[in-house]
């Protein structure tokens, strides 16, 4: 199983539809896809009719549980779309930091969780909250690849120096590199503003910025509206056909092998 971690320390980039879509375009490719909502705020979780204040039982009950007790596999739910599961959130995991955020082992929760249902899924598509804390931990440590969704306009460039940072220290702390792709998001080739901001993600992070964007869609409001990925709503969008040329690139990039997560604890 690969894992695959959105993650951006600023909040209404995208992140949720870069997880809802890619997910939906691997169960499409017949890879079954686990979805996991790290945020508090559930939006992946609502994305699929479920409410993050009565599910149950969620992401929450695992860290309760230090990944092993209840199983992760009691938690995952179906969703819309064959082949995509999605293991929801609770507006509890808002408590996680100062509950249990300074216990020991606290940080390989999702690592030990995932591990037990690796049989079951080829992808797993982990969605952060826009902050660092216990959740964003558990999720750079268990993935095998980070993608870091940025807004193409200028103060969300600005925030993604903190996201840098953030990975070079979670990057002196693994046993292997994490590699990571900057996605460029919004992106509006009409205006200005929109094209001189994703010029200049270029010139500052080169390789590290995927070499096309997700386009602004209106398509994409009216897909969650009917709780599919977008790449299933409407397959040929703009916005689907950017995430397909995404998807291309993120698996031609990704180790051939696909390994189960493995608890090193």
């Amino acid at each position: 199983m690969r894992i695959w971690t959105v993650a951006n320390q600023k909040g209404g980039v995208g992140k949720t539809t870069v997880a809802v879509s890619l997910g939906g375009l691997l169960a499409q490719r017949r890879r079954p896809t686990l979805l996991v909502d790290l945020d508090p705020h559930g939006s992946l979780t609502s994305y699929f009719g479920y409410d993050p204040e009565t599910v149950e039982p969620t992401l929450y009950d695992l860290f309760r549980g230090g990944g092993r007790t209840p199983p992760a596999s009691k938690m995952i739910q179906e969703t819309s779309v064959e082949g995509l599961y999605l293991l929801p959130a609770s507006t509890a995991l808002a408590t996680l930091d100062r509950q249990l955020g300074s216990r020991h082992g606290m940080g390989l929760v999702i690592r030990r969780g995932l591990n037990s249902v690796a049989d079951r899924f080829d992808y797993t598509m982990l969605d952060c909250p826009p902050m660092l804390g216990v959740l964003m931990v558990n999720a750079l440590a268990a993935c095998h690849q980070l993608l870091v969704p940025v807004q193409t306009e200028f103060l969300a460039l600005k925030g993604l120096d903190r996201m840098v940072h953030t990975l070079e220290m979670i990057q002196r702390s693994r046993s292997r590199d994490l590699p990571y792709t900057i996605v460029p998001t919004l992106y509006d080739k009409r205006t200005r503003a929109a094209i001189e901001a994703l010029k200049d993600l270029r010139q500052r992070y080169g390789e590290r910025v995927w070499s096309g964007a997700i386009p602004v869609d209106t398509q994409f409001r009216e897909a969650s509206r009917q709780g599919l990925p977008l790449t299933v709503a409407q397959p040929w969008s703009r916005g689907s056909m950017a995430f397909r040329k995404l998807l291309d690139y993120l698996q031609e990039r990704d180790v051939a092998a696909s390994p189960a997560v493995v608890d090193h604890e």
